[in-house]
């Protein structure tokens, strides 16, 4: 039996989560089965509290293929779960539209999926220390990889249809108080970040607050920083209430103390929704070739324009690159931090690549010793 699907009113139980028409034909063949459709609020050690329009409710996440860490259940998913019994399970996810990954720390080269169907991805920097330009490339490369991400977790469905817009937010901007400055730490970060909305915010005097809140009013924003960037104060200032703990930072070096543990997702009051997330120690490369070629699209430019095709940017003659470090139009930094990012992503997929054909092989193995085993005892336990 179908049941037709309706458009989602406003009313809608899930509706301020961002539930909307796509989601509600992704999940009609669960409502069949009777499951309860339902967003992902926050995970905490195999467990999920999860929104539905029965309320909200603590789930086991068992089911949903823990083994591989891409499909581990996540703050932003939209899942199928039980609609009754103790425990209630986690049944499907529901195909990812974005995902925001890094490569986690370990040495098997793993991705970490951090927040998933998100519409804005917002950096956040402080201004109450030194602009760290190379980490925030880091982290905009990840951010415009989101898409292609979200084709690495299940089947895929879904991905290029959508794209996590980056935003940088330069937070502490009242530690800044000389205009003329503040206008120049923009245009060195916009420099960087080329399409990239830059805004200046203080969460201490209001300012740019309000254009901020505007811009996540709409869909699902992930906040994203290094510890004591003061990403859980500015959730705090768009909910009007303390949800979220703070700390202050060292005097120091301005750094935080990790007082966020999980990552939680918030329904704002102006409409939209927040996922705000602990402070980051690292942001590995993940599947990010992509997004380094858009963070330095000045690079790629000039690289069509070389006279090799091949041309490694070191010493060749009529290389572009170098052409415009020695006129002052490129940075060394900037080329220096080029390469970096290059070699690591391709270090990781090369290692990435290695483990699936790993992995692959055992699966294979597995396999053919289940299938000896089947023979051995339709033979009577007799083997060869």
């Amino acid at each position: 039996m179908s049941f037709p699907i309706l458009p989602v009113s406003s009313s809608h139980p899930l509706a301020p989560y961002g539930w909307d028409d796509d989601w509600a034909a992704a999940f009609a063949p669960h409502a069949e089965r009777g499951l309860l459709p339902g967003r992902v609020v926050r995970v905490d050690r195999g467990q999920c509290d999860v929104v539905t329009p029965d309320g909200t409710l603590r789930a086991d996440t068992a089911f949903v293929v823990p083994r591989d860490p891409m499909r581990i259940v996540c703050t932003g998913d939209w899942v199928a779960v039980d609609p009754g019994g103790d425990p209630r399970f986690v049944r499907t996810l529901l195909p990812r539209r974005t995902a925001f990954v890094r490569s986690t720390s370990s040495q098997r080269s793993e991705g970490q999926v951090l927040a998933t169907n998100i519409d804005h991805i917002v950096i956040c920097v402080s201004l109450a220390v030194e602009l760290d330009l190379g980490r925030l490339e880091r982290f905009l490369a990840l951010a415009m990889s989101s898409t292609e991400g979200a084709a690495l977790l299940g089947d895929g469905t879904g991905a290029g249809e959508y794209e996590a817009q980056p935003l940088v937010l330069l937070t502490k901007a009242d530690l800044v108080p000389d205009t003329t400055t503040l206008a120049h730490l923009v245009e060195d970060v916009e420099r960087i970040a080329p399409g990239v909305q830059v805004l200046p915010v203080s969460s201490a005097t209001g300012e740019g607050v309000d254009v901020f809140g505007a811009i996540v009013g709409g869909g699902t924003s992930v906040l994203l920083g290094i510890s004591g960037a003061g990403k859980s104060t500015l959730a705090n200032t768009l909910l009007g209430t303390d949800v979220m703990d703070v700390r202050a930072t060292r005097d120091a070096d301005g750094k935080g103390r990790h007082t966020t543990t999980t990552r939680n997702l918030l329904v704002l009051p102006g409409g939209g929704v927040l996922i705000d997330t602990p402070g980051l120690r690292g942001v590995g490369l993940f599947d990010a070739e992509s997004g380094v070629g858009q963070v330095f699209s000045e690079i790629e430019n000039l690289a069509g324009r070389c006279r090799f095709h091949d041309c490694g940017h070191e010493t060749e003659p009529g290389c572009a690159v170098l052409g415009a470090i020695e006129d002052g139009t490129l940075s060394e930094r900037r080329l220096d931090s080029y390469r970096k990012l290059l070699r690591e992503n391709h270090r990781i997929a090369a290692k990435t690549d290695a483990r699936l054909r790993q992995e692959t092989l055992r699966e294979w193995k597995r396999r053919s010793a289940v299938g000896r085993e089947a023979m051995a005892l339709k033979r009577g336990g007799r083997t060869r």
